[in-house]
């Protein structure tokens, strides 16, 4: 699909997203819950589809329900099939990879798209430490696994990602592991850590965090009543796109938004203040709106997915915008960086790589361009958002790369007044 934005005026209110870091590991536990889970605001991007594939290839009943809730039915993993598919998701990968090695029954795990040539060694190194049987093409896709896994005190390398951290959490839990160590070096991204324990506690499963180098399991799980209602949260995620939409083009409010979050994107309202956008930060809504917006420091080496909002930020602050965290983009859909040095070049912005630091050179206008996904979801909303601004059109090709995490995104921007257009898609809109 193509999508063409011309420079646009933007106002008015838009609900955020649904998270897919909550949505998936809602699936997750509602699979390994010995009961029925209510999801409320359940998402619909493709690896929230993916996730609850999954699911229901390892024994879950999923039912969509009249209020547009779904109702899961668990019980631990009882695969009713031989393979599982993740699609492109690297959270569905690694977080399902632990759990479906539960089960005595040989699987394979596939995925699509980019996670094809994504590393996947860490599992050939832990798994067998475990019990479980592991078969993968040379550290990448297809995974071929059979368990059951067997928990015990074990010592991983957490600097790769936290969502094989992840995985093992929910997988121990669901084996009642007691009086058993996980140690992890080296951890990274810990807020998403955090979110992983926040639910597997709503749903009844303790562990013990000693300060994200020792997670320890002490057996004594409370399986609270035989159903739980789980509300997926709003998206900062998604939501740091809209929120930059409101910083350089137009007063917006966001809807749906917890500011306690433990998500680790949240940090964006850090990055926003520091540039001196217009912003009130309310309990049900964050209304922004442009200023004179600096240049700004941000670490992102603990919430590495706000490299392309806060590119197409950087772009309209005057001055250089240093940025740190850039070893966190190697093994993303793109190699980040460099995906963002490429397009970004194309409609006038400089950035340089220095070691684990981009430096973004600002707020000398940018212009329209033909730029390229290159299949990476925030890569394309990055120059969406950028374009709202710029002197002329831009093309986008890849566009449908969105559906991966936020499909309704082009509808959203359109809502709030941006002039769209898409081609090679069912509709075409202004």
């Amino acid at each position: 699909m193509v999508v063409t934005i011309q420079p646009s005026e933007i106002k008015g209110t838009i609900q955020a997203p649904a998270s897919k870091s909550s949505m998936q590991r809602g699936c997750a536990a509602s699979l390994l819950f010995n009961g029925t889970t209510i999801i409320r605001n359940p998402g619909h991007s493709n690896d929230d589809k993916a996730a609850l594939g999954v699911i229901q290839d390892m024994g879950a009943v999923v039912k969509k329900l009249d209020d547009g809730s779904l109702q899961i039915t668990g019980g631990g993993v009882s695969p009713d099939c031989d393979a599982v598919n993740c699609g492109e998701s690297g959270l569905g990968i690694r977080m399902f990879t632990p759990i479906i090695s539960l089960s005595n029954k040989r699987i394979t795990i596939n995925g699509e798209g980019s996670l094809v040539t994504r590393p996947m060694d860490f599992f050939d190194e832990v798994l067998p430490q475990l019990g479980v049987e592991i078969i993968s093409k040379e550290g990448k896709l297809p995974l071929q696994v059979k368990g059951p896994l067997q928990p015990k005190n074990i010592t991983i390398d957490g600097s790769l990602s936290s969502q094989f951290l992840t995985g093992l959490l929910f997988g121990y839990a669901a084996s009642n592991a007691k009086g058993v160590t996980i140690t992890v070096d080296n951890l990274k991204s810990k807020p998403y850590i955090d979110l992983t324990l926040t639910v597997m506690k709503q749903f009844g499963w303790e562990v013990e965090n000693r300060n994200y180098e020792q997670f320890h399991f002490t057996g004594n799980n409370k399986p609270s009543a035989s159903s739980i209602t789980y509300t997926v949260e709003g998206d900062w995620s998604g939501a740091a796109f809209l929120l930059v939409t409101g910083a350089i083009a137009g007063d917006i409010v966001v809807k749906g938004l917890d500011v306690q979050s433990t998500q680790a994107d949240r940090a964006v309202l850090q990055a926003l203040q520091a540039c001196g956008a217009k912003m009130s930060i309310q309990s049900e809504q964050i209304e922004i709106g442009p200023a004179a917006l600096k240049a700004f420091q941000f670490d992102a080496t603990e919430c590495p997915d706000l490299f392309p909002p806060l590119v197409a930020l950087a772009a309209y602050c005057k001055g250089t915008t240093v940025i740190e965290g850039v070893t966190r983009l190697t093994h993303k859909e793109s190699n980040r960086a460099l995906t963002l040095q490429e397009e970004f070049g194309k409609m006038g912005v400089e950035i340089e790589l220095q070691d684990d630091l981009m430096l973004i050179k600002g707020g000398n206008g940018l212009k329209g361009a033909a730029v390229h996904s290159h299949h990476d979801h925030r890569i394309a909303m990055a120059c969406a958002v950028a374009a709202l601004k710029a002197t002329g059109e831009t093309v986008i090709s890849e566009a449908q790369a969105i559906n991966k995490s936020y499909p309704d995104f082009y509808e959203h921007i359109q809502a709030l007044g941006a002039i769209v257009k898409k081609e090679g898609s069912a509709q075409n809109a202004h």
